[in-house]
């Protein structure tokens, strides 16, 4: 498996947060009647999607204070009226806690990698970051927004997405990305990075049988 090359704790900090906030901007157009919207992750509707970005952000947050390993930390809630609050206040819960991580090599215990899984911050930011850039984009998608990040910040996630190695273990049950799809030759950095992470740019929402009543 290859290493994050990250420069600098404070860019990848800097660089995570924004992304964090492009991600909020979109979720902040999303109604609770949107919650049942089909999602680029096929198992997941809208709500199921944003209830897991909401323990990520717990989970991370609690990572960054000490306290990742908790695995009840870990476990989403049942979407429902509260799931757009929660996320939001999820959101800013993240930022704050990495502002607090005073050194990159301060240890994350993030137990959804595996038992006892532990990574310096520099790293597990790194993650974090481009699971928000992705996930920024399949908010977008369900709802049918314009979603585009700055170029500068997708120089700064193309290297880390690509970073993230493909095989079989993309295959297995409940795999946090699908198989890479082909894209070398394409210039578009979040065209890339969404192919080597499993997702198709092309995605939409499945069409609406018209023969169907109601």
């Amino acid at each position: 498996m290859r290493m994050l090359t990250i420069s600098s704790l404070d860019s990848i900090r800097a660089s995570d947060a924004r992304a964090v906030r492009d991600s909020v901007a979109v979720v902040r157009r999303a109604t609770t009647d949107d919650l049942t919207r089909p999602t680029p992750c096929a198992a997941w509707n809208l709500g199921d999607l944003l209830e897991h970005m909401t323990v990520q952000h717990r989970g991370f947050a609690a990572a960054a204070r000490g306290a990742g390993a908790d695995i009840a930390l870990w476990k989403p809630e049942q979407p429902g009226p509260g799931t757009i609050r929660r996320h939001l206040t999820a959101a800013d819960e993240v930022i704050e806690a990495f502002a607090e991580v005073g050194a990159a090599d301060q240890e994350f215990t993030l137990p959804e990698f595996g038992t006892d899984a532990v990574f310096p911050a520099v790293r597990a930011i790194g993650f974090h970051f481009i699971d928000y850039v992705v996930h920024a984009w399949d908010v977008a998608r369900a709802l049918g927004v314009p979603f585009a990040p700055s170029p500068d910040l997708l120089d700064a996630a193309l290297p880390l997405a690509l970073a993230v190695p493909d095989g079989a273990h993309r295959r297995r049950p409940n795999a946090a990305f699908a198989p890479a799809q082909p894209h070398s030759t394409l210039r578009d950095p979040l065209a890339r990075i969404l192919l080597h992470l499993g997702r198709s740019p092309s995605w939409a929402p499945p069409a609406k049988d018209a023969s169907a009543g109601g």
